[in-house]
């Protein structure tokens, strides 16, 4: 009876202390928290064998997470893993430049800042190809790491399509009109030269609507944008060809038969109006001007003399 009294109460109290009622609430550790402080106690106690050396191994893997931290903070990562990797061997010492006919290999090796020092490991490679479509020329460019100590540089560049004046400015522009570059040699001069604003943009079609008209093409020295609607072409004679807005295909037909039938492009002459759908305008030159003046006058003073005479 005392036995089975004895049970009861110890119910009790285990339920009393389960529900908070009269006896203080126990604290109980998690259980990662139970098993790292177990770990501590026998460490502590030395029931824990530590292998020889463990102590050197943790301060250096601290001294190297404190290093490793201090690099992040402060940028230094990408200088140390090229100064590293470069000593183990990985230097960069070979490029292989494929696709530059106008880039020069110096350009790209200074762009991408290769010192005999940078690391084919570290070395960033969409870094590196943003940077050389940023070249004039560049139109994309491809880099390949080739282990341990080469890099290899495939371009594709832009076509050089004509140049373009405007104001004092040359440039050299693409088939869409897009400017390449400069104009700083004489290197492109076989290029039809395009004048003035929006001839840039309205080269490549116009240039394709005189495809059917070779022998003209082949003489022309400038195509010059006027008011930015039409185009007057200057030739190797010096004489200007002044082309309508529209109809243009009509105006070099009537061209080709006056060039045809009188040689007019070969005359002395200073310009071809063909703006009037109904009429064609030859401007002569000064001198021709002059010299048709004195052949008039003459020709007067002989019919008089003539009529006199009579």
């Amino acid at each position: 009876m005392s036995a089975l009294s004895a049970k009861i109460s110890g119910r009790s109290a285990r339920w009393r202390a389960a529900s908070g009622t009269g006896v203080e609430e126990r604290r109980v550790l998690p259980r990662p928290l139970r098993r790292a402080v177990r770990f501590t106690v026998s460490l502590a106690a030395g029931r824990v064998h530590v292998p020889r050396h463990v102590g050197t191994a943790s301060v250096f893997a601290f001294l190297g997470a404190v290093g490793l931290y201090g690099m992040s903070v402060g940028g230094h990562t990408e200088v140390v893993a090229q100064s590293v990797t470069a000593s183990a061997g990985f230097a960069i010492e070979d490029v292989r430049v494929s696709g530059n006919e106008q880039t020069s290999e110096i350009d790209i090796l200074q762009l991408l800042g290769l010192d005999g020092a940078t690391s084919v490991v570290a070395l960033d490679i969409e870094a590196a190809r943003k940077k050389l479509a940023e070249l004039p020329w560049v139109e994309s460019a491809e880099v390949r790491k080739v282990y341990p100590k080469t890099i290899e540089v495939m371009l594709k560049e832009r076509q050089a399509f004509g140049i373009w004046q405007h104001g004092e400015e040359l440039s050299l522009i693409e088939r869409n009109g897009k400017i390449i570059a400069p104009l700083r040699d004489s290197k492109f001069a076989t290029l039809p030269l395009f004048v003035g604003r929006d001839a840039e943009t309205a080269a490549a079609s116009f240039e394709q609507e005189l495809a059917g008209w070779p022998e003209l093409k082949s003489r022309i020295r400038a195509y010059v944008r006027v008011a930015g609607r039409r185009w007057d072409l200057h030739l190797d004679t010096g004489v200007v060809v002044k082309l309508p807005e529209e109809n243009i295909g009509k105006a070099l037909a009537v061209l080709s038969r006056f060039e045809a039938q009188q040689g007019v492009l070969d005359r002395d002459i200073a310009a071809v109006d063909l703006r009037l759908s109904d009429r064609t305008t030859v401007q002569l030159t000064g001198g021709a001007l002059d010299r048709r003046k004195e052949a008039l006058e003459a020709r007067t003073k002989a019919l008089k003399k003539a009529g006199v005479a009579s």
